[in-house]
């Protein structure tokens, strides 16, 4: 019977009560974390990690006696006050990949979170999401950079450099002044331009 994803959600054992990352990832012979948080009602409910893909028949690996329990590779610490429990394995191995429970031990069935726990080879070069993300925003500003330098010298040359090249110009054109008559003309007698006056008023 098909049923929606909703309703589907609602028979999750767990759902809304505990909540995980859907995966997680660590190196070779290295380590990783994961948290699970809870709802406040399940405070006091002791906490376990299972390894296996079938919920009914996964092996619980370490579960919470008071507020931490470590056993072989894997630990586990219920921090009550901030309402979430950290899980911790080390040394890891290939054969750890495999999907795995956050749970909370009660009467009935158990509450738990599915997360697939995924294991890098040893050498294994990751190059993650925000690495290429931030390379990226990198790139983007170097070119609004660029950009901003070509704006920054434009501005230099209309409000700058052009003035100055006018104010040279025009300094320039005052030093050597107006034009002037030539001096051959202020040489020539005064009567010279008399006499052409009085012909021009003679003339009929």
């Amino acid at each position: 019977m098909w049923l929606p994803p909703a309703l589907l959600l609602l028979i999750l054992p767990g759902c809304f009560s505990i909540q995980g990352p859907a995966s997680v990832r660590g190196p070779e012979k290295g380590s990783l974390t994961v948290q699970c948080r809870y709802d406040p009602k399940w405070k006091n409910y002791v906490k376990w990690w299972c390894k296996g893909a079938v919920w009914s028949s996964c092996q619980i690996l370490v579960r919470t006696t008071g507020s931490q329990w470590e056993k072989d590779r894997v630990s586990i610490r219920d921090n009550q006050r901030d309402l979430f429990i950290t899980v911790t394995m080390k040394e890891l191995r290939r054969d750890d990949q495999d999907i795995y429970w956050c749970g909370i031990q009660r009467q009935g069935t158990d509450l738990g979170v599915s997360i697939k726990v995924n294991i890098d080879p040893e050498g294994t070069v990751i190059t993650s999401s925000e690495n290429l993300l931030s390379r990226t925003i990198a790139s983007s500003h170097g070119g609004l950079s660029s950009g901003s330098n070509i704006r920054t010298h434009y501005v230099l040359l209309v409000f700058v450099k052009v003035p100055i090249l006018l104010i040279l110009v025009g300094a320039i054109l005052w030093l050597k002044g107006p034009p002037g008559v030539p001096e051959e003309q202020w040489e020539q007698p005064l009567y010279m331009y008399l006499s052409s006056d009085l012909t021009a008023v003679t003339a009929p």
